[in-house]
């Protein structure tokens, strides 16, 4: 049982210059990350998907609630349902529900309510947020910042999954209670993302997409 309240915090230790180049690294990696939409049959070795999965758990939250659970789907039958309830909802997102500007928006990279990845990646990551705790006698108990926890741990999920030489889309057919229900989730969890993992399909093409320069996103108070 943990006793200390606190605990000396094991610092890394970098030169000035080892950050500066371990910084313009690790921003070149990841300048690689893209969102895959088709995915290699090719199996993933499921102890990669929980340490991504754990790694995605050191994130902050909240007065340390850690107000999330990540859901790891490979059956195959249960993808498979979970593909044909999200074309259900896609379908009227697609024929009704997104305004034109949304769908004109979209356009530019070529989707629709047929979503064969849910069924084509190894694995979903399907990520809940916990709006409230449970106690052990299942009384109500308050999470803090419940939406910023989750993002922040979404990010840190996606980094660690490029960063295992694996690619993701997030995907959100809102509304996505279907998940909770298909899943079995506790009363207090609500569905967050939907996240297809595997290897890219081999040739696949992505969207010839430009991200924003640091002046348009970064702003210095000096």
């Amino acid at each position: 049982m943990l006793t200390e309240r606190f605990i000396p915090y094991q610092a890394q230790s970098f030169t000035s210059e080892e950050s500066l180049k371990r910084s313009e690294a690790f921003y070149d990696f990841m300048q690689t990350r893209r969102s895959v939409r088709e995915f290699s049959s090719d199996p993933v070795d499921k102890r990669v998907i929980e340490n991504i999965i754990k790694t995605a758990g050191t994130a902050p939250s909240g007065a340390h609630k850690q107000p999330w659970s990540f859901c790891a789907v490979s059956n195959q039958e249960l993808k498979s349902s979970i593909r044909k309830m999200a074309e259900e909802e896609e379908f009227v997102n697609y024929n009704g529900r997104m305004s034109e500007e949304w769908l004109k928006d979209l356009e530019p990279f070529g989707t629709d309510h047929i979503k064969p990845f849910i069924e084509n990646a190894p694995y979903l990551i399907i990520v809940f947020k916990k709006s409230y705790g449970l106690d052990e006698e299942g009384g109500k108990t308050k999470n803090y910042y419940v939406n910023e926890s989750v993002g922040i741990a979404v990010g840190m999920l996606l980094s660690a999954i490029h960063n295992a030489g694996l690619v993701a889309l997030t995907h959100t057919p809102s509304p996505m209670n279907f998940l909770e229900k298909v899943l079995n989730r506790p009363s207090n969890e609500k569905a967050f993302l939907n996240i297809p993992v595997g290897y890219p399909k081999e040739g696949v093409m992505v969207p010839h997409i430009q991200r924003k320069p640091f002046e348009d996103i970064g702003i210095f108070y000096d």
